[in-house]
């Protein structure tokens, strides 16, 4: 079931379709280091603060890999980029043929997708061009595809 929710961006209206995904079962290796929960990172090979962002973040990278199948060499987790004299990180930027191909930002489950989140992403999106743009908290994903100037929404995750 979609639901439709409308934003205003730049002159533009944009509709958007949350795409209702079903996150894959997986096996994540969590342990307890001083009082905190830390997170074995599968693409970055290391452990990282268990966060509600990263959790969001996490179960977004088993999705990709299971469900799109991409593959998990062509991920770049928290990647820094520069916005004017700002560094940002990036959550997950998918590669194709070795160039950046999809930017997906992450936000913890209380955190709604909204007209601020949207423009973060699109301000990535001046700094790293990409085809494809996702903003999800867990729960609602949005997906885009860059057309001419502007973004169109899309139903499903490219291959």
């Amino acid at each position: 079931m979609l639901n439709l929710h409308k934003f205003v961006c730049e002159n533009n209206v944009l509709l958007l379709f949350m795409i209702k995904i079903i996150y894959p079962a997986f096996k994540y290796r969590i342990k307890e280091e001083e009082n905190k929960e830390i997170i074995f990172d599968e693409i970055r090979k290391q452990w990282v603060r268990l966060t509600p962002e990263e959790w969001v973040r996490q179960n977004m990278i088993q999705f990709l890999l299971q469900v799109p199948k991409y593959p998990a060499a062509l991920f770049s987790i928290e990647k820094e980029i520069k916005l004017g004299e700002l560094r940002k990180r990036c959550d997950i930027i998918v590669y194709k043929e070795s160039a950046p191909w999809m930017i997906i930002e992450c936000k913890e489950h209380n955190v709604p997708i909204n007209e601020k989140t949207l423009q973060q992403i699109l301000r990535y999106h001046q700094a790293l061009p990409v085809p494809y743009i996702c903003l999800t908290n867990g729960t609602d994903v949005y997906l885009f595809e860059k057309t001419n100037n502007s973004f169109i929404e899309i139903k499903n995750f490219p291959s």
